[in-house]
């Protein structure tokens, strides 16, 4: 009996040894501690079934139960050492070093297309310019009809913009801001609108489904093409550099009348011809010209009274010129290895 017994207590310990040994939580050694030594444990239970042996075999019995008590003891006792010895290795591990320097966070940048944006705005806000705003969804007659813009006009076609099944559409230039200011506002206006248009162009280096542009307008009594001119000229000079130079090329457009298309002197060769400007010394921005008298009155302006000049550009287009960027696209792709560039 009393053989049975120590044989019944050495396999509990080997156990518990292995157990205590592979532990690795304070919580996975209480477990086996109150597997042990709790009320209900192995040494309670092996303490009832002492009581059973013959008087002759207890002392063999109790001096087993006796060592392995203490052996237990000491197995719980190391294996709670070793435990917070790990949790203090892990903490120091984990503590920083505050001898090290510090780490250096990047700091954003602006996308080069509201870099672009803010120094236009900035730029026209000093001539007396306020910026205007409108919605991206317009009405036909906000984007076309105000505008002057024929019916049969190949930008009202379905394959030009995109249009909504209530007859609304996504703007394709930022010329209803216009109209709306009009419509609201008694002369003299002087704005300009930034803001995102939406036309069907297929995507390639330099067209894009959206972009970006930027359109001023001025009416007052007695403004003339000198007037725009001059704007314009200071606009250059002040975005490009102080030798910029701006060039008026004869061209139709519906809303102003009459029309141009202006150049500014190539950034990269100063006019003299490079591979940029195709050897001519000249960019190409965009449009502007005299706003067509149709216009102001489909917004309540007297023409006799009143006239007014207006112009847009693409900011993409200036983004691409002055950073030497040859693809639309790489404006689009949020590359952070692209975008730090700038």
């Amino acid at each position: 009996m009393a053989c049975d017994i120590a044989i019944k207590i050495k396999s509990k310990m080997d156990a518990a040894e292995a157990a205590l040994n592979s532990g690795s939580t304070p919580d996975e050694l209480e477990s086996i501690r109150i597997d042990i030594l709790g009320r209900n444990g192995f040494f309670s239970e092996i303490s009832s079934e002492l009581k059973n042996v013959p008087r002759e075999d207890k002392p063999e019995a109790g001096k087993a139960f006796n060592e392995a008590r203490n052996r237990f003891t000491e197995l719980f006792s190391a294996a709670g050492k070793r435990i917070e010895s790990l949790r203090k290795g892990t903490e120091k591990k984990l503590r920083p070093d505050l001898t090290l320097p510090g780490r250096k966070h990047r700091v954003g940048k602006k996308h080069p297309i509201s870099r672009v944006i803010d120094d236009c705005v900035n730029i026209f806000r000093r001539l007396g310019f306020i910026v205007a705003d409108g919605p991206e969804i317009e009405t036909v007659y906000n984007n076309f009809d105000a505008l002057n813009t024929p019916d049969e006009h190949p930008s009202r076609d379905p394959q030009d913009t995109f249009y909504f099944n209530d007859g609304r559409l996504l703007r394709t230039q930022t010329s209803p801001v216009q109209i709306r200011v009009m419509q609201k506002q008694d002369p003299p206006v002087r704005i300009v609108a930034p803001g995102r248009c939406f036309r069907r162009d297929t995507p390639d280096a330099t067209h894009s489904l959206n972009f970006h542009q930027i359109e001023g307008l001025y009416v007052d009594r007695d403004v003339s093409m000198a007037d725009l001119k001059s704007t314009l000229l200071f606009f250059a000079r002040e975005l490009i550099g102080s030798k910029a130079d701006v060039r008026f090329r004869p061209h139709f457009f519906p809303f102003t009348e009459p029309s141009v298309e202006y150049d500014f002197s190539c950034i990269m060769c100063g006019g003299k011809g490079c591979r940029i400007c195709k050897y001519s010394g000249w960019l190409e921005i965009s449009g502007a010209g005299m706003v067509n008298p149709a216009v102001l009155r489909n917004v309540g302006y007297d023409p006799e009274i009143w006239s007014g000049y207006a112009f847009g550009m693409g900011i993409e287009r200036i983004a691409m010129i002055r950073y030497a960027i040859n693809d639309i696209r790489l404006l689009y792709e949020n590359s952070s290895r692209f975008l730090h560039q700038f």
